[in-house]
């Protein structure tokens, strides 16, 4: 189990931070157009305030896609809502067949603490992404040698990562400063999706939380400790998705060797990291027992990180699935 704590987070940021990267190639440089970023005047080296001067203008090369207003298609919103629901339903008859009793009182504040810090995490993520968004610090973030990104967000995301996880409860103001440093980290990480359409971040945001939400719900009424055995499987899963988003950095592969790996990291990525929440969620659960009957401290804020990191990884590999599907029409 210790093992299992420390590693995996490890493996999840490495994943997490390298599966951003081949988002911004040139199928990420599609969408920038399609985002206004284009432009049909003549190039210029002159400074002019709002645009950007001679160090990006290779990203000014076609003519700009004008996108107009469109209001709520109602009835996409229904195949959405339809889906997710569907999603929950599928998740709850195949992976719930032997439910457990109510949970206890115990057992539901514990579960609502830490996902309520998780949710906290997330909103704190996007907020700052976005700031960083509008600052400018994305393009830079891109400009920059991609090895350097690795490791800075690597020292950055880990370190306060396992700050938090080595600050006892008992130091509130310390654990919850690492906290927060960790959520910077990754939101600098992340700055550089908000290039992709809105509607497509919207929609994998609300995927995530159907898919997420289903299968807490299925690792929270199912029996005690059921899916606590994925653990060793879920960790060789996570490593092959590494090595899978790592492969193009520093293999010679062929456009097949590209498309099998890119296609391990997104598909098996949603596969993996949805097992995690399974299992995160019932070790939730399993510490809220030791922490009732005084075994353990409670430490909901420790528990929000493994989560935060298995929804972001979900999300990133939504988005960038919704933005092929999108370029293939």
């Amino acid at each position: 189990m210790f093992r299992l704590g420390t590693l995996r987070p490890l493996l999840e940021s490495t994943s997490l931070r390298v599966s951003t990267r081949p988002t911004f190639s040139a199928r990420g440089f599609s969408s920038f157009r399609q985002n206004g970023f284009g432009t049909s005047q003549k190039r210029s080296n002159v400074w002019i305030p709002g645009t950007f001067a001679k160090s990006s203008r290779s990203y000014m090369t076609e003519r700009p896609i004008v996108q107009q207003a469109q209001g709520i298609s109602w009835q996409r919103l229904a195949v959405t809502v339809a889906g997710v629901a569907g999603t929950v339903v599928v998740l709850n008859g195949v992976f719930n067949r032997e439910t457990r009793d109510a949970l206890s009182l115990a057992e539901r504040s514990y579960l609502h603490s830490t996902f309520q810090y998780t949710g906290g995490g997330l909103v704190l993520t996007a907020l700052a992404a976005r700031s960083m968004f509008k600052s400018g610090i994305a393009f830079r973030i891109m400009a920059a040698n991609p090895w350097v990104v690795l490791g800075v967000s690597l020292v950055g995301g880990i370190g306060s990562m396992m700050g938090v996880f080595y600050t006892p409860p008992e130091r509130p103001v310390q654990k919850h400063l690492f906290w927060l440093a960790f959520n910077a980290c990754q939101a600098a990480t992340l700055s550089p999706l908000f290039f992709f359409h809105p509607a497509i971040l919207s929609r994998a945001a609300l995927y995530t939380c159907g898919v997420v939400g289903a299968i807490s719900y299925v690792g929270a009424t199912a029996t005690n400790d059921k899916y606590l055995n994925l653990g060793a499987p879920l960790l060789a899963g996570v490593t092959v998705v590494a090595l899978s988003s790592l492969a193009p950095m520093a293999l010679p592969l062929g456009l097949r060797g590209l498309a099998i790996t890119e296609a391990i990291s997104l598909y098996g990525g949603l596969a993996v990291f949805g097992g995690f929440v399974l299992y995160d969620t019932q070790k939730i659960l399993q510490h809220a027992r030791l922490v009732e009957q005084g075994l353990k401290k409670a430490d909901p804020v420790t528990e929000a990180i493994s989560l935060q990191l298995d929804m972001i990884n979900i999300f990133i590999r939504l988005v960038q699935i919704l933005a092929m599907n999108q370029k293939k029409k």
